[in-house]
């Protein structure tokens, strides 16, 4: 999965996708909360985490909430989301632990959490979000570029569970991002490592985002178009991270998908009528 797409196969190809007025050659989409529903067992889990650690390290703080999710954790790697929230919390810890301690440092609950979020996959399995599916599968049969990118070292795990791991023409994901140093986000290089693995300039990629973390990411990356998924009450903060449209689901997007030698054509939505 982490080899490049053959070199010029979508310029030949000729497959593109319009949106916002212009034409792209292909389409980036985040993982959790974009094509599957993932992010909700993301956030039990780092809740499950962090009100546990709060309550033997200083019962007084208040437990973690959805807005501390969305503000330090959301599409982050799990060591980065640690950092971040402790750091909200003026609280400081080690970065590992010598065995047999009982020091909570970063690895230790970045690891807890991976842990937790495994018990809640076992137990109630993956759903993936219908629109993005749909979309997926049409820029796909037109031969459009699609790549999966995730700071998650669990995505080919969800995506195999969803039965989507085959339907992506590459995956930058937690463990390329060790394995290749690649910073997360907001840092762009998990992204930029997708354009470079399909030969394609950012400029010329939608990337698909429902984290702050990963929409400043696309915007710092010089993507195309960078869109923006949440509700009503969350799009001011996208748009302020750098989404250039905001939309509760990419079947509110307007999509014309051009396939191999085709004329361009009319502009349609991902939902059924």
């Amino acid at each position: 999965m982490d080899a490049t797409v053959p070199a010029g196969r979508d310029r030949e190809s000729g497959a593109r996708v319009a949106a916002a007025g212009r034409e792209f050659r292909a389409v980036i989409f985040d993982l959790d909360g974009v094509v599957t529903d993932t992010a909700t067992l993301h956030r039990r889990a780092w809740k499950a985490l962090f009100d546990g650690f709060l309550a033997g390290h200083d019962p007084t703080q208040p437990p973690f909430t959805d807005e501390d999710y969305l503000s330090w954790v959301d599409g982050k790697n799990r060591s980065d989301g640690v950092r971040s929230f402790l750091a909200s919390r003026s609280i400081a810890t080690a970065e590992d632990a010598a065995p047999g301690t009982d020091i909570a440092s970063v690895s230790r609950l970045a690891d807890r959490k991976d842990r937790l979020f495994h018990e809640l996959l076992d137990a109630e399995g993956v759903q993936t979000i219908a629109p993005t599916v749909d979309l997926l599968h049409r820029l796909r049969r037109a031969g459009v570029l699609v790549a999966a990118v995730s700071a998650s070292r669990n995505a080919a795990a969800v995506l195999a569970r969803a039965g989507l791991i085959d339907d992506f023409d590459t995956r930058v994901d937690g463990i390329d991002a060790e394995r290749l140093g690649l910073a997360g986000k907001p840092d762009p290089a998990l992204f930029l490592e997708a354009a470079r693995r399909m030969h394609t300039d950012p400029v010329e990629i939608v990337v698909i985002e429902d984290a702050e973390s990963g929409v400043a990411a696309a915007h710092r990356g010089g993507f195309g178009l960078v869109v923006g998924i949440g509700s009503k009450g969350r799009a001011h903060a996208l748009e302020r991270r750098g989404a250039d449209v905001v939309v509760n689901g990419v079947d509110e997007v307007e999509w014309a998908i051009r396939g191999a030698g085709s004329p361009p054509a009319a502009h349609d939505r991902t939902s059924t009528p």
